[in-house]
């Protein structure tokens, strides 16, 4: 004997459904609170925007301020820096206001001193062989031109005039990778010994003889 059944499932309060035809009591309707609800996993990502502002757009404080420009120090200061340096026997201070290729002519010297570090060597030798006692006195120094200075100075002893040591001094200058360095140096010196009006007499002598004898132009 086949029983006869059928199988609701609820739709509605108010529906069933039969299943291949069988019947059976129909089973109480779910409530929607008995529901089984997907529960949602995946989410909508959220869109991230990039804000690209062009030059144009940028505001005075979103502009990069250049950097200020390096301040020279003027060329009578840095002649200035140089006298002091030697009286403090400071040559490391000294060093940077020569350039590397810089030629200094003592007068009293048969020839230049070429290149910064054989400038540097003299002024330690000369540094070694007088007093701290002597120092340089800057008499008078030009100040208009950047680039050529002028000294007139002279030699003081604890504060009193040194005999013979009277001289004036030039100095051209260049800035060099930024620096406003001396490139040329001279100093003429005071002589000890002062020939006065014979001094005139051997020029006249000699400009005689080049007169006489053009040839000997060549070899002076």
């Amino acid at each position: 004997m086949v029983m006869s059944s059928t199988i609701s499932l609820p739709l509605s309060s108010s529906s069933t459904i039969s299943l291949l035809g069988f019947s059976t009591t129909s089973l109480p309707c779910l409530n929607t609170h008995h529901h089984f609800q997907r529960r949602r996993l995946w989410t909508k990502p959220r869109k991230t925007q990039l804000r690209v502002s062009s030059p144009d757009n940028l505001t005075a404080d979103e502009v990069a301020s250049p950097p200020p420009p390096k301040i020279l120090v003027a060329a009578t200061d840095v002649v200035r820096n140089f006298y002091e340096g030697i009286n403090r026997r400071d040559l490391a201070s000294v060093e940077d206001l020569i350039a590397e290729k810089c030629v200094y002519e003592d007068l009293i010297f048969p020839g230049p001193f070429v290149g910064r570090q054989e400038i540097l060597d003299f002024f330690n030798k000369f540094i070694d062989s007088i007093s701290v006692d002597l120092q340089f006195v800057i008499d008078d120094i030009s100040t208009e031109d950047s680039s050529a200075v002028g000294v007139t100075w002279h030699l003081e002893w604890k504060g009193r005039p040194f005999p013979f040591s009277k001289g004036c001094s030039f100095y051209r200058l260049e800035v060099v990778h930024g620096n406003r360095q001396i490139i040329y140096g001279r100093d003429s010196v005071e002589p000890a010994i002062k020939p006065g009006e014979t001094a005139l007499a051997a020029i006249g002598a000699v400009t005689w003889l080049l007169q006489q004898f053009p040839q000997l132009a060549d070899r002076l």
